[in-house]
């Protein structure tokens, strides 16, 4: 027999020590009470106090933080002489930052014109690439290998984010759904060199087809969305040399001197492909760093104009392989400050038109800040542009 009474217990029984906290204390509370006060007030509750360490009493085991020590504080203190105050000390202030309100913005533009979003998976095929007819030798074949994949189909990540977005428009049209306008803002990983990580980019996705879907209404939805993200200077260039396009609908999208990406209407065999063999599909690939390093971030106000435009019609004629966008650059080239607009509005060839040749034809828009233009100063205005465009292009008045 042993006398007496046997305790066994499994949790740690050594005592909790925390240090002292004041200016914590007060940040959390909203107070200001002196260090001294806060000490006294945790001694009467048992707690032992070693200069700046407070040592938990073992029958306090609800104190394990300085936040417990700052209530039991407010508790002997008094919860109705704390003011009604913010934390203090560092705090932050919530918000998007920067690249995430350009990218809501842009969302919300791609929504406002009629695109729908989409949210793919980042890995693929490694036959996607022959579907959109990529080269054997095309940098965008080398991927980032998965080590372990879920299948074949998801063994690679992707470094462009157009097979993607023709496995969603193909899936809708199997389905028969007679119209699509999707966007991504999809994420694309190209390798490193000498390295098995990638570096990541975003690319802004467009596909559509149907309803009345053309090269020039996708071109208009493109346009619209990059001027609402204030992106200025919009160029396009032809391209026929992207294997994906169609080599006579497809241009690369500028701003400035900054090529943004590709746009235009899918090869008729990338379409078959995916199984649209009957549908004309139209897609987009922008890059959004690029994007956003062309946005004019200060919006200047534009006064109304006070004067009238006074507007005059040309018409020239030029060699076929000549595009209206040369043709508009060289106007704006041989113009002064008073050009406000040039508008194509007409391209005719037949006769009397000779064979190879084109005829366009382009509203121009005249207009002074200060005055109103007279009707010599705009002819001289005209004759000026009409000079550069037979110099530049040997596009000749009609």
């Amino acid at each position: 027999m042993v006398d007496g009474i046997l305790d066994v217990i499994s949790a740690d029984s050594a005592p909790v020590i925390l240090p002292l906290e004041p200016e914590k204390i007060n940040a959390l509370l909203g107070t200001e009470i002196a260090a001294d006060e806060m000490c006294t007030m945790l001694a009467r509750l048992g707690f032992h106090l070693d200069g700046d360490t407070v040592t938990v009493p073992s029958w306090r085991s609800d104190v394990e933080h300085y936040s417990d020590l700052a209530e039991e504080v407010a508790r002997l203190y008094g919860y109705d002489r704390i003011p009604v105050t913010l934390m203090r000390g560092e705090t932050t202030q919530g918000g998007f930052s920067a690249r995430q309100a350009a990218e809501r913005q842009a969302a919300t533009l791609c929504r406002s014109v009629g695109y729908s979003e989409i949210i793919t998976y980042s890995f693929v095929s490694p036959s996607c690439y022959d579907k959109i007819r990529l080269p054997a030798d095309s940098e965008k074949r080398r991927s980032v290998t998965i080590l372990n994949p879920l299948g074949e189909d998801t063994s690679v990540m992707r470094t462009t984010a157009l097979p993607s977005m023709l496995e969603i428009l193909a899936r809708n049209y199997s389905y028969r759904n007679p119209v699509a306008r999707l966007y991504e803002l999809a994420m694309v990983y190209c390798p490193r060199n000498g390295s098995a990580l990638a570096d990541e980019s975003t690319v802004l996705s467009f596909g559509a087809y149907g309803g009345g879907c053309d090269f020039f209404s996708c071109k208009g939805d493109l346009e619209a969305v990059l001027a609402g993200m204030n992106v200025e200077r919009l160029a396009f260039k032809a391209r026929r040399d992207i294997p994906a396009f169609h080599p006579g609908r497809c241009a690369e999208v500028f701003s400035g001197d900054t090529s943004l990406g590709i746009m235009g209407q899918l090869h008729p065999v990338t379409c078959a492909n995916y199984g649209m063999d009957d549908a004309e599909v139209f897609a987009a690939q922008l890059d959004f760093a690029a994007l956003l390093s062309c946005r004019t971030l200060q919006v200047c106000y534009q006064p109304l104009p006070r004067f009238p435009d006074v507007t005059r019609d040309i018409a020239v004629v030029c060699d076929a392989a000549i595009s209206v966008a040369e043709l508009t650059a060289c106007i704006r080239r041989g113009a002064s400050s008073y050009l406000r607009k040039a508008e194509l509005f007409d391209i005719y060839t037949g006769a009397p038109i000779p064979a190879g040749q084109k005829s366009v034809a382009f509203a121009l828009s005249l207009r002074a800040d200060d005055r109103t233009l007279t009707d010599a100063q705009a002819d001289a205005e005209v004759s000026g542009i009409l000079d550069l465009l037979k110099t530049e292009l040997g596009a000749v008045l009609r």
